[in-house]
């Protein structure tokens, strides 16, 4: 009896408070600034192809030097799309990374404004970090596009050449190239915009004393992990420094680590009568 009176006691003097979502808003704007970059690469390289590609037809089935000649000119497309994107990529993860640090921050200030507490954040050494390492995955990120787009487009356009396919055909399963690099983006924008809104979140949540949280699942995904849904059903608590033990992955981890994972974190709050 004595226990479940302390359990209750404690359950009174805590307050368990809602948790800081991602920004939608600024998914929509990455993936869309992402999409854009990929959809002029591939009107760029689709127009190349085109014209190259009926200049050397009547010769390209039996005469090696079409195919080098368009392999080299492949290549010289990826090198300046490669650096299109290399400078995209450091203005988009500065933009991306400030964003969601001050969304969140925003959010998280409010819902502790809410919750009975003030605060007034400042740009720590350790959110300096976090802004860091997150411009930096970004950027690896938008860098690795190009790479894999043209290592298709290059096998795509050899294939052709060998096996003497129209243009039509190339050009259909280049386009096709672009959707899955689309796709990409999409997932890009989503996934890191879960990490970010996460990493930001637990680096300032910590700076304030608050280690401890509550799971919350978000349902938002067309699979969802077993092991998250069970943890959301059961309010899993966990200390927001360590994150939660997830039996699936064999690790700890925090909400929005896992690639699309779309859980957050509530945190919880002591010493309320």
């Amino acid at each position: 009896m004595s226990s479940l009176r302390s359990r209750k006691t404690a359950k009174r003097n805590e307050k368990v408070l809602p948790p800081v979502r991602p920004n939608v808003g600024i998914e929509v704007a990455y993936r869309g600034r992402l999409t854009r970059l990929i959809d002029a690469m591939s009107d760029s390289v689709i127009y190349w192809l085109k014209a190259s590609y009926r200049a050397n037809t009547p010769r390209m089935a039996q005469d090696e030097t079409p195919a080098d000649a368009l392999r080299r000119s492949i290549r010289k497309l990826a090198a300046q799309w490669t650096k299109r994107f290399d400078v995209a990529s450091d203005r988009l993860g500065d933009y991306f990374a400030l964003s969601v640090e001050k969304r969140s921050s925003a959010a998280l200030r409010k819902i502790l404004r809410e919750g009975g507490i003030s605060v007034d954040f400042k740009m720590t050494a350790e959110m300096r970090d976090v802004v860091d390492a997150t411009v930096n995955a970004n950027v690896s990120l938008i860098k690795s596009i190009p790479s894999q787009y043209f290592d298709q487009v290059e096998g795509a356009v050899m294939r052709s050449v060998q096996t003497g396919r129209d243009l039509a055909g190339l050009v259909e399963e280049l386009e096709r190239f672009s959707g899955i690099s689309r796709r990409r983006a999409a997932f890009i924008a989503l996934d890191q915009n879960n990490k970010a809104t996460s990493a930001f979140t637990t680096a300032r949540e910590l700076a304030l004393g608050i280690d401890e949280a509550e799971w919350h699942h978000s349902g938002g995904g067309k699979e969802p992990r077993p092991t998250h849904v069970a943890a959301g059903r059961e309010k899993v608590r966990y200390k927001i420094s360590r994150g939660w033990y997830d039996p699936a992955v064999k690790r700890f981890i925090r909400p929005g680590e896992e690639p699309g994972c779309r859980c957050v974190g509530k945190p919880v709050i002591k010493g309320f009568s």
